[in-house]
């Protein structure tokens, strides 16, 4: 899987989470950028990203997650 196919990924988990068919993240996308991207909606996050792709993260993978990019790596790290 190629980080673009990643991406396409996280965009549809974000939109679902979200409820909102308009996100488009990137890299660089942290809480501060997503109104409703609060503690609570990062767990609901990780977990649906887990479900997307099939991997299972520990507490201090998702800890370090502090924007996308983060996410993405840590997903591709698993997938490898």
């Amino acid at each position: 899987m190629t980080r673009e196919q990643v991406f396409e990924g996280l965009n549809s988990v974000f939109r679902d989470v979200f409820d909102d068919e308009t996100i488009t993240v990137n890299d660089a996308t942290t809480a501060d950028d997503i109104e409703d991207w609060d503690s609570l909606e990062h767990i609901n996050l990780i977990i649906a990203v887990e479900e997307k792709f099939g991997v299972k993260f520990n507490m201090t993978e998702v800890n370090k997650m502090k924007c996308v990019g983060d996410i993405a790596d840590a997903v591709l790290q698993r997938i490898k």
